[in-house]
């Protein structure tokens, strides 16, 4: 297949690192605030299969709208309640739409994190203009909304290339989570300039859990436990677990408890680090700035 733009420079971050107070094992609740663009609907629906020749699929849709109306903020409201701050992956549409929300959200000690203007504009079917504009107007609403100019970004499906990478730079961003090919963040090295790359975890995703393997809330409460007991019987590595939630998925009742018993699972644990990618970011950044002084 073809691939566009350069490749950039990639540098490792110093050896030897860990997360605050020793731990190996990061955890970040990742929740999935999106709305979709007009005329569009959520690719996925409780039918199972859209309707086909163009049709506007008025039960996706209504499934899609259930995320910014109602799943996402219940989502919230659990980790409230456990005391625990999320990376809140945001459209562009929610910060226009609904402001005030997204406001209490960053208020409320969550990481607001630009996504995109609307969940069905995947990066690499966009134009360049078509992903300036995307870039501009998410980072624009979401900074009018919470008062806060957004610093970090993970694209819809997260799915970006290196060319939307470095519009990305050239707008100033500092940091994304569009990598999946390692286990700890990197820095990307572009003509414009630098970013940091903080890769996700694939694991444990509301949306393949249910939607694709057809398996349920417990088994994803089982999975993660699972996981974490047989991560400690390993010999230690730095690394970071990712918990995705969306809104219009695991958001709903019958299956949002499960995030509250991961939460609950996490929240007591002693050597789990659990915070937001923009920590994990000025983590990275501190531990690079102290490297650069060790060898000055």
């Amino acid at each position: 297949m073809h691939m566009e733009g350069i490749t950039p420079e990639r540098r490792q971050l110093p050896g030897g690192l860990v997360w605050p107070g020793g731990r190996r094992i990061a955890v970040v609740f990742n929740v999935a605030y999106e709305m979709w663009s007009d005329g569009a609907t959520s690719g996925v629906g409780p039918m199972g299969n859209l309707l086909g020749d163009g049709i506007f699929d008025p039960n996706a849709d209504s499934y899609g709208r259930y995320n910014a109306e109602a799943g996402s903020r219940r989502l919230l409201g659990i980790l409230d309640r456990h005391g625990l701050s999320a990376s809140v992956l945001t459209s562009g549409k929610v910060a226009e739409h609904h402001p005030d929300h997204l406001k209490a959200v960053a208020e409320a000690g969550h990481d607001v994190v630009a996504h995109g203007y609307a969940q069905d504009m995947v990066a690499p079917t966009l134009s360049a203009v078509e992903d300036d504009a995307s870039i501009a107007a998410t980072t624009r609403l979401i900074e009018a909304s919470t008062g806060a100019r957004p610093m970090g970004w993970i694209s819809p499906r997260v799915t970006s290339s290196t060319e939307n990478q470095r519009r990305l730079v050239k707008a100033g961003y500092t940091w994304h989570g569009d990598a999946l090919d390692q286990d700890l963040p990197y820095v990307q090295v572009f003509p414009e300039g630098e970013i940091l790359a903080i890769p996700m975890s694939v694991e444990f995703n509301d949306l393949p859990h249910s939607m694709r393997f057809g398996r349920t809330p417990g088994q994803f409460v089982e999975l993660f436990a699972e996981a974490l007991a047989g991560l400690r019987q390993q010999p230690e590595e730095t690394i970071i677990l990712d918990i995705f939630a969306h809104g219009h998925c695991y958001g709903r009742p019958a299956a949002a408890w499960a995030i509250d018993e991961i939460a609950g699972i996490c929240g007591q644990a002693d050597d789990l680090w659990v915070t937001t990618r923009a920590a994990i970011a000025d983590h990275c950044a501190a531990a690079i700035k102290g490297s650069f002084r060790a060898t000055a």
